[in-house]
């Protein structure tokens, strides 16, 4: 039988390591994610997730039930995403290699991506885009790619990033009118 999130909260707060390892365990790959599209760098990726985690560790004790366990991950993760952004204030870096990357490149059907001009188009649209993004400010930055990447509603991502409705439509607003800008006569 397959334990919901909340018993295993509970097991987890009195102890027991394979419950909070299943709760990292159903979760991972969502954190995962969402880092790499914010950073668009594995390695700042995996410090996210790290990060994540140890906050989970450390605060499941005062896990109050109050909201579903993924959105308090997920409000974890917004805040990670962001501090760390503005803690390392490095521009993000673009990875043909990473199979992880969201670009344009992976999706490309094959055939198409293997020819020379292609791929150079491509890849220079693909760093276009993430040195675009890299304009957003850190909370403009995650409610697009909430939005638009995950897949969010408006709502939803006020309550991970605990504010307003409005102001995240003011991020989104302001980022796609930025992105705009950032990506005239690109396509």
């Amino acid at each position: 039988m397959t334990l919901n999130d909340n018993d295993l909260i509970v097991k987890a707060k009195n102890g027991e390591v394979l419950a909070l390892e299943e709760l990292i365990y159903r979760y991972d790959k969502m954190v995962l994610r969402i880092a790499m599209k914010y950073t668009g760098n594995s390695d700042d990726a995996k410090d996210i997730y790290q990060e994540v985690f140890i906050r989970v560790y450390k605060n499941l004790s005062g896990f109050q039930f109050k909201s579903e366990f993924s959105t308090w991950l997920f409000r974890i993760t917004t805040n990670v995403c962001i501090s760390y952004k503005r803690k390392v204030n490095r521009p993000n870096h673009f990875s043909l290699d990473d199979e992880n990357n969201s670009s344009t490149i992976s999706n490309i059907p094959v055939e198409d991506s293997l020819l020379p001009d292609n791929v150079f188009v491509n890849t220079e649209f693909g760093n276009k885009i993430s040195k675009a993004l890299n304009t957003l400010s850190p909370n403009q930055k995650m409610s697009f790619l909430l939005k638009h990447h995950e897949g969010y509603k408006i709502k939803e991502i006020a309550g991970l990033m605990s504010c307003k409705e409005g102001t995240i439509k003011k991020y989104l607003f302001e980022a796609v009118r930025k992105l705009k800008v950032q990506l005239e006569g690109c396509y």
